[in-house]
């Protein structure tokens, strides 16, 4: 049903995809405690990007950015409001845990929102084995951010 493609951003429907995710994301949170990373961003050597597309449709994406030698920070997780409910973001994240784990990453990272617009994303990242944490690499406190890691 899905396909997962390793993305690299230059599609007129990924790039307009991730910009709707910015939008979303200025449009739910304060600016200073938007962390959503742009197409140009994206695109850093140190970033695997990958989307889920349906026929020639994208349904959701997801990357990961190598912090150190075997840790990396889980980013722009989406999945098109279309297809919520079907299980794609839990098949996206396992898909990025895999591909992480087969680069050699052991520890994956990740912030998300503390308000109501995300508590799905929440729910699925400890139903995945994520644990709350402190802020880490250049995070700090934020009452808008939960943080979470997870061995792999």
């Amino acid at each position: 049903m899905w396909q997962f493609r390793d993305d690299d951003l230059t599609g007129v429907h990924t790039r307009a995809f991730v910009s709707d995710h910015l939008a979303q994301m200025q449009a739910q949170s304060p600016a200073e405690s938007v962390h959503a990373l742009d197409v140009d961003a994206l695109r850093a050597p140190d970033i695997r990007f990958v989307t889920a597309w349906r026929d020639d449709q994208v349904c959701g994406m997801g990357a990961f950015r190598r912090m150190e030698d075997h840790a990396a920070e889980v980013k722009s997780m989406r999945v098109a409001e279309a297809v919520r409910g079907l299980g794609l973001g839990r098949l996206l994240l396992r898909h990025l845990i895999d591909r992480a784990r087969s680069e050699g990453i052991s520890v994956l990272w990740l912030e998300t929102g503390s308000s109501a617009d995300f508590r799905s994303a929440r729910g699925l990242y400890l139903s995945e084995g994520f644990v709350p944490c402190d802020p880490f690499g250049s995070y700090r406190e934020d009452p808008e951010s939960v943080f979470f890691r997870r061995d792999i």
